[in-house]
């Protein structure tokens, strides 16, 4: 595993149950800015039964970017954890995302 990977791990297990961030984000906070697509290479490459929570993780439209099954668990376990999608399938960043800081509860 690369030294990016690693800093996207950490970035990513830091996300608060209830919130997403954006690839985007991850990376800037990973020190990889403009590396989104790493991003999402580095949660693909993940083996099936890793502990991080890779589907906090969404584009920078609040979209899944996985498609089919991927993409339904990644919306069941979001909507588990109280995460809620419109009507468009999309998640609310101002009201979901996290923005890097220390983690706090999802406003409602």
């Amino acid at each position: 595993m690369t030294p990016l990977q690693h800093r996207i791990h950490a970035v990513v297990a830091r996300i608060p149950r209830g919130r997403v961030a954006s690839y985007g984000l991850v990376a800037w906070l990973a020190g990889a800015p403009r590396c989104a697509r790493q991003v999402g290479r580095a949660l693909r490459e993940l083996p099936e039964d890793a502990p991080l929570p890779w589907h906090r993780v969404v584009n920078a439209r609040g979209e899944l970017s996985l498609v089919g099954d991927g993409a339904d668990e990644q919306r069941r376990r979001l909507l588990r954890e109280g995460v809620r999608f419109d009507a468009r399938g999309r998640i609310d960043l101002a009201r979901w995302g996290w923005d890097g800081r220390a983690p706090t509860r999802a406003r409602r």
